[in-house]
C-alpha cells in the first residue's frame, strides 16, 4: 500500500501544478479582458440643444476622443457653448484611466506623486475624485465634488456604443437632485 501511494504522489504533484498555472492564465485573460477598451477607441463628435436652468435652450458641440495607452486609457473631451449674447465658452479635459482590484472598474491617474506613480486627486482639498467604468456596452465616467460646505456635485458622462458612434447621455448631480442632462449621439470620425 505505501508503494502505491508514492506512486500517485510523483503524477499528483505536476497535475497540481497544471491546474494552478491554468488558473492564474485564467485569472490574468479575466483582468485582461475587463479591462478592455478597445471598443470604445475612437473620435467621436455632435451636437445637442441644452436646457438651462431658465429654461431656454443652448446649443452645445461636444467631442470625445478615446485613446489606448500603455497602462489603460486615456478619456479626452471638448464641449464647446454658443450663448445668446454671442459668448463662445469651450471647456476640454483628458483623464487617463488605469485598472482597479475591482472588476470592470478603473482609477483616475490625475497627477505624479513623489514616487512618480499617477494617483487619484483629493476630493477633501476641493480636486475631483475621478473613476470610469465598462458595462456591457456603456463606458461611464464619474466626476465627484465635495462642496467647502461638505455638499456633492457629480457629473456621470454614459458613451454607449451604437452604430456609427456613440450614444452620449450627460447628467449633472448636486446634491442628490439633477441639476442638468443632456443626450445626444456622437459620431464616430
Amino acid at each position: 500500500m505505501p508503494a502505491a501511494r508514492t506512486a500517485i504522489r510523483p503524477v499528483l504533484h505536476p497535475l497540481v501544478t497544471a491546474l494552478f498555472a491554468l488558473s492564474a492564465a485564467c485569472a490574468l485573460f479575466v483582468g485582461m479582458a475587463r479591462a478592455d477598451a478597445s471598443a470604445f477607441i475612437g473620435t467621436y463628435s455632435g451636437s445637442a440643444e441644452v436646457q438651462a436652468l431658465d429654461g431656454s435652450t443652448i446649443p452645445r458641440d461636444m467631442s470625445v476622443e478615446i485613446s489606448a495607452t500603455k497602462d489603460g486609457f486615456r478619456v479626452q473631451w471638448t464641449s464647446v457653448t454658443y450663448r445668446a449674447d454671442g459668448k463662445v465658452r469651450e471647456k476640454s479635459y483628458e483623464v487617463d484611466f488605469v485598472g482597479s482590484d475591482r472588476d470592470a472598474v478603473f482609477s483616475a491617474a490625475q497627477r505624479k506623486n513623489v514616487f512618480g506613480h499617477e494617483v487619484q486627486l483629493d476630493p477633501m482639498k476641493g480636486e475631483p475624485y475621478v473613476w470610469a467604468r465598462i458595462v456591457g456596452d456603456t463606458l461611464t465616467v464619474y466626476s465627484l465634488f465635495v462642496g467647502a460646505d461638505g455638499g456633492y456635485s457629480m457629473q456621470q458622462y454614459d458613451r454607449t456604443l451604437a452604430d456609427g458612434g456613440l450614444d452620449l447621455r450627460f447628467q449633472t448631480i448636486r446634491d442628490g437632485q439633477i441639476q442638468r442632462a443632456v443626450e445626444t449621439f456622437l459620431a464616430r470620425e
